[in-house]
């Protein structure tokens, strides 16, 4: 924000130098302009060049380009009629103001926000995630990332500027990549899940399990008894490993096939295959379209956790011959002596 001004006249060029003047009024000053430059965004007919302005994050550096903005505001506020509205105008450049000076440097990317939110502008919406997404984001190695490729600009959830080797370079490479690396982070939540859920209901809660450990349950379906999903015959019961392989390739299959080949038909117009929405989407989890940009990073972090966890829980089980819970049961136990460090080269399998 530019130094306060003495009148909001457009036509006005100079500013006020007397010191005394600015001491003594430039806080009233200060609020109206920060209240001006809010109404001049929530009434902005043109909010595609205002949404442009916040993703270039390029603000105009010529005093005489606020104040016009800021006289084109206070124009409208004062033609709103409604003393109501003009006091809330004013209490926002207010909020505004005291933002600034606690020191936010992102004012405007708050004010496009919420401006994106009451009109719906898809543009502006963009500003409520700016710290996932855009030039602005988190970088992998924050201050001392250095030089982003030019092409991770960004645009996609969980971006944070690495790829050394230039994996994703060619962009059809990068689309492929990127629907590989969301796909395998819901199947490895999936199975991070399903490796720690018998195991705990086993251990901590008494349910009568035949072999919770998740890398030997499937020998289960070769005893006389077949395999019982967590103890219970009514849920799943397995004795024959070529009915289960028949029935996970063609189900499986199915389904892959479809997604590959367009997915669903009643998916909206435009939509991302990763995120097809539409009847996948019953909760509505989409339709906030800010919202729905937080949850696609939040999936995607949690799923490269889950994909760590699997290889983590892949290496306990060749070191240690037994599952992650017993593991973590044990390292609590006694710390010093049973860790990765501890037992690195205690193999319990033949490799």
């Amino acid at each position: 924000m530019s130094a306060p001004y003495s009148s909001f006249d457009p036509e006005t060029t100079q500013t006020v130098s007397k010191p005394s003047f600015l001491k003594k009024h430039g806080l009233k000053l200060s609020l109206v302009a920060n209240a001006a430059l809010v109404a001049a965004l929530a009434f902005s007919s043109s909010s595609n060049a205002v949404g442009a302005g916040i993703v270039s994050r390029q603000p105009a550096t010529s005093s005489m380009r606020v104040v016009q903005q800021s006289n084109r505001a206070l124009n409208t506020v004062q033609r709103m009629g409604s003393p109501d509205r003009v006091n809330m105008m004013m209490k926002a450049g207010k909020i505004v103001n005291q933002l600034q000076a606690a020191g936010m440097k992102d004012i405007a990317q708050t004010v496009a926000c919420e401006h994106g939110k009451n009109t719906n502008n898809a543009i502006l919406k963009n500003a409520c995630n700016a710290e996932f997404y855009g030039p602005n984001r988190g970088k992998w190695l924050g201050p001392f990332t250095g030089e982003v490729p030019a092409y991770l600009t960004g645009e996609f959830p969980g971006d944070y500027g690495w790829d050394h080797i230039g994996l994703s370079a060619d962009p059809e490479t990068f689309k492929r990549y990127r629907e590989t690396e969301v796909i395998h982070a819901r199947f490895a939540m999936l199975g991070a899940l399903g490796c720690l859920f018998p195991e705990i209901l086993s251990k901590y809660a008494g349910v009568p399990i035949a072999e919770p450990v998740w890398f030997k349950a499937g020998s289960q379906i070769f005893s006389e008894g077949g395999l019982d999903y967590l103890g219970n015959p009514n849920l799943v019961h397995a004795q024959s490993i070529v009915a289960i392989l028949t029935f996970q390739v063609i189900l499986m299959g199915t389904a892959e096939a479809y997604r590959v080949n367009g997915g669903p038909l009643a998916k909206p117009e435009g939509s991302d295959a990763i995120y097809p929405g539409g009847p996948l989407d019953p909760l509505g989890l989409a339709k906030d379209e800010g919202k729905f940009s937080d949850l696609k990073v939040k999936e995607i972090k949690n799923g490269r956790l889950a994909m760590t966890a699997m290889l983590g829980f892949y290496i306990q089980a060749l070191v240690t011959g037994k599952g992650p819970v017993e593991n973590w049961a044990s390292h609590l136990a006694d710390p010093s002596n049973v860790n990765g460090f501890a037992q690195a080269y205690a193999t319990k399998f033949s490799v």
